[in-house]
């Protein structure tokens, strides 16, 4: 007998579909979210629907806004700082210990995550080089053998699949991120872990700059 794959409640759906159209821009920032629109959009009640809005807020992707109700949240440029200051440490550091630990293991399947990657760009659509995205990440903290690395980073990439799509709809290409993730698996590989932590920090950085930046360059996008 196979297990039973354990499945989505309607609150779990609807979260995953607003922050999807989120990262895709089809919901820009500031744009306002209607819940009884967003309910039938979905094909489902609005309770689920209102439960999703709220834990989007707790996660500081939906916020309020006068006489507006909620609306997609503008950019927080010191979150967003904040934000990557963190994953610079956590990455640096998953990548210099599964360089020292997993060199084997990322040999066999590392490279195909960034075979995989790369297959993600070609198809252009953006929640699948998101989910690349992140299953890279996911697996160079499972090879660090740091379990807090991933329990701790976990709920923040609710907001990082934002920027995630910010970043592919506006600035960096995709084929620039995954080189860069190449690299980092390669250096993982040989087992080079100074050279695996450099590389992930080298990576984190520019893309903490490109945000940076953007959120600079377009107020609109911002928090005031």
């Amino acid at each position: 007998m196979r297990a039973i794959a354990p499945q989505l409640s309607l609150v779990e759906q609807a979260y995953e579909a607003i922050l999807a159209a989120i990262a895709d821009g089809r919901l820009a920032p500031r744009a306002r979210l209607i819940q009884d629109e967003l309910a039938e959009t979905l094909g489902v009640s609005r309770q689920p629907v209102g439960q999703a809005l709220q834990l989007l807020r707790k996660h500081g992707i939906v916020s309020d806004a006068v006489r507006r109700g909620l609306i997609v949240a503008p950019l927080d440029f010191n979150f967003v700082r904040d934000l990557f200051d963190i994953r610079l440490a956590f990455d640096a550091i998953a990548a210099h210990h599964a360089a020292a630990r997993n060199a084997a293991l990322a040999r066999e399947k590392g490279l195909a995550i960034v075979k995989k990657g790369k297959a993600a760009i070609k198809t252009g659509v953006i929640a699948k080089m998101i989910a690349a995205d992140m299953e890279f990440h996911f697996f160079l903290y499972g090879l660090s053998e740091n379990s807090l690395i991933a329990e701790i980073s976990e709920p923040h990439w609710h907001y990082l699949r934002r920027l995630m799509g910010e970043t592919l709809l506006h600035d960096e290409t995709p084929e620039d991120i995954w080189a860069q993730h190449e690299a980092i698996m390669q250096a993982v590989a040989q087992g080079r872990p100074d050279e695996a932590e450099n590389l992930a920090r080298e990576h984190i950085s520019t893309a903490s700059r490109v945000m940076l930046k953007r959120i600079r360059e377009n107020p609109h996008d911002a928090m005031k």
